[in-house]
């Protein structure tokens, strides 16, 4: 069938997206074409608005409109604990308990040689600065329970073996396989309350 141009490249363009599949592009384009054009423009505003007014904290790397994020400028958090996620939606799900009331450091993924991810990829070197500048008491370890999570904590471990500070890992509430952001919050609470100490 023969698809109009305008249609194949919004069809392309929205299967470019994680976990939509050509089918699904086709169903959201059109959805969107079915739209008021004023709708449209609201979506292509706010995705417009999002590439150009978000970036990185340039101290945990989460998502931030300055050039910190308001957890790391919150003098309500405790400096003394820093959490290492794997990726922003990890935050989002740990926020989400409002249990964990310390900073945060995003890795951007995790190691993984057949990826050619390797520590250079990650913010790790950026996280050793921090921990010499801020002289944390405890790190977590909150990477998803994956054979690169775990890899990823054990490497950081090592790293962190000669600094004076406790090393804590969160606790395995969470099942094998699954990823932070998909939990619920009573989940991550309990992952983070039974958290065990590695050093």
């Amino acid at each position: 069938m023969l698809i109009a141009e305008p249609l194949e490249i919004a069809i392309q363009q929205l299967s470019k997206l994680p976990g939509i599949g050509r089918k699904t592009a086709l169903r959201l384009s059109l959805f969107i074409l079915r739209q008021a054009e004023s709708e449209v423009e609201n979506l292509t505003n706010s995705l417009r608005n999002l590439k150009l007014n978000i970036r990185f904290c340039k101290n945990c790397f989460n998502l931030a409109t300055e050039d910190i994020c308001p957890i790391c400028d919150s003098a309500n958090r405790q400096s003394g604990i820093i959490c290492i996620v794997e990726e922003i939606n990890d935050v989002i799900a740990i926020e989400k308990t409002n249990e964990y009331k310390g900073l945060y450091h995003v890795l951007g993924g995790v190691l993984s040689p057949l990826d050619g991810i390797g520590p250079d990829n990650l913010t790790i070197k950026e996280l050793l600065q921090r921990i010499d500048e801020l002289k944390p008491q405890e790190i977590i370890l909150a990477m998803n329970p994956t054979t690169e999570g775990e890899a990823t904590a054990l490497y950081i471990a090592n790293l962190l073996q000669n600094h004076n500070l406790m090393i804590t890992r969160i606790a395995r509430g969470l099942p094998i396989g699954s990823d932070l952001e998909f939990a619920d919050e009573a989940t991550v609470t309990r992952a983070l309350e039974g958290r065990i100490q590695i050093k």
